[in-house]
């Protein structure tokens, strides 16, 4: 197992996108991305393990199982791996980078939990993978979510994603959609 490198641009604090006007009651526990620090982590620490053991149960639930196609990632083939934490230090999502092919850099593992949903933090940590993407020098990223992920579809679609024709190990499955961004 290989541990990614940290450096100094790899702890982000991104600016408050969330205004108390704009704030519903289920929201205002929730921390604005001001108070998010997104840093890189293993893969297979606790809390990496617990965030994609909850984001396993979410999806196992929408599809009636693991239906996901291809090699599912771990902590040799994610060339980086980021933790959202409150200001407690609570964990609140992640996210992480596989290199596909022609250097090019596939989404994995993106996720926040429903109760830190609606404030920025899945934006915040998107901009921290595009980052890092770059840093990887991919020019693009690429990413695969499923059918029954409405959410996850606006959210990538409002995040300037194109939908692509399905690659690599999700080339003929039926539930997948795929999308990429160039960097």
């Amino acid at each position: 197992m290989t541990t990614p490198p940290t450096t100094p641009s790899q702890t982000t604090s991104t600016p408050s996108q969330t205004t108390p006007s704009q704030t519903t009651p289920a929201q205002q526990t929730v921390p604005t991305t001001d108070q998010l620090a997104i840093d890189v982590e293993h893969f297979d620490s606790p809390d990496a393990q617990r965030l994609r053991a909850a984001q396993r149960l979410e999806i196992d639930r929408a599809y009636g199982g693991d239906t996901e196609p291809g090699e599912k990632p771990t902590a040799d083939s994610i060339a980086v791996f980021f933790l959202a934490r409150d200001a407690d230090g609570t964990p609140l999502g992640c996210g992480g980078l596989r290199i596909v092919q022609d250097g090019i850099t596939e989404i994995k593992r993106m996720y926040v939990r429903p109760e830190s949903r609606g404030a920025g933090v899945s934006s915040a940590i998107l901009r921290r993978l595009e980052e890092a993407a770059i840093d990887l020098g991919s020019p693009a990223l690429v990413l695969e979510t499923g059918d029954e992920q409405k959410r996850a579809i606006g959210f990538y679609e409002r995040e300037g994603f194109t939908r692509i024709a399905n690659f690599g190990p999700y080339v003929g499955a039926a539930r997948s959609i795929c999308y990429s961004k160039i960097l």
